[in-house]
């Protein structure tokens, strides 16, 4: 199998930006996507195309039609709303366990996030703001140290980040909110106090949920 310079192999590479262009909404669901065409996009040759899009529809994000293409994938509502759940579960978990000492310092880092969030939303950099909203969230996963916790959650986020770029619309109209309930979030748990932390949380979540 050919190599791309710093020996990255060209199935890798496709594979790699063909899912990240699923993932930040350049293949929106419903796009049918040609060997030919991601071939010539990726300067690789059909093969390598072929071996990332087979890995790809085993992940789900896509259906392969013999002869006509992959057809992207969308997220259904089921899907969004277990995502939720699961991310409320592993979210809630952290900071119940999460020392004082640590929740103070996580406190603190979230601060800093919070800024740049709002100055995305400044810079219309939609981008950036669900990068940093992923690394926001996640840190409150990381607060209880379990890495079995840690590691479950990383799994959630290709999903978490695909449904963010599909709400774009609402992240853009609603950013006001939004970062007041970071804003919440992390009073909540500087204070310690995991039930308010929970109430906020989940109102927080179940917004990105709803249809």
């Amino acid at each position: 199998m050919s190599t791309r310079e710093g020996g990255t192999s060209a199935a890798e590479h496709a594979y790699q930006q063909i899912r990240r262009q699923i993932l930040n909404g350049t293949h929106v669901p419903g796009t049918m996507l040609g060997e030919a065409a991601l071939a010539a996009e990726l300067e690789v040759s059909r093969t390598p195309v072929r071996v990332a899009l087979a890995r790809l529809q085993d992940e789900g994000w896509i259906i392969i039609y013999p002869k006509r293409g992959a057809l992207v994938q969308g997220v259904d509502e089921r899907t969004i709303t277990e995502l939720a759940d699961a991310r409320f579960v592993l979210e809630t978990t952290g900071v119940d366990r999460a020392p004082e000492a640590l929740r103070r310092r996580l406190a603190d880092r979230l601060d800093g996030l919070i800024e740049k969030q709002r100055k995305a939303f400044d810079a219309g950099d939609i981008a950036t703001f669900i990068d940093l909203t992923l690394e926001f969230h996640r840190g409150f996963v990381e607060s209880s140290g379990n890495s079995v916790l840690i590691e479950l959650y990383g799994q959630l986020s290709d999903r978490h980040r695909f449904i963010l770029f599909t709400s774009r619309d609402r992240l853009l109209a609603r950013w006001e909110e939004i970062i007041a309930e970071h804003v919440s979030l992390t009073g909540h748990l500087r204070s310690g106090n995991t039930e308010a932390f929970s109430q906020v949380l989940r109102g927080h979540i179940a917004e990105v949920a709803a249809p």
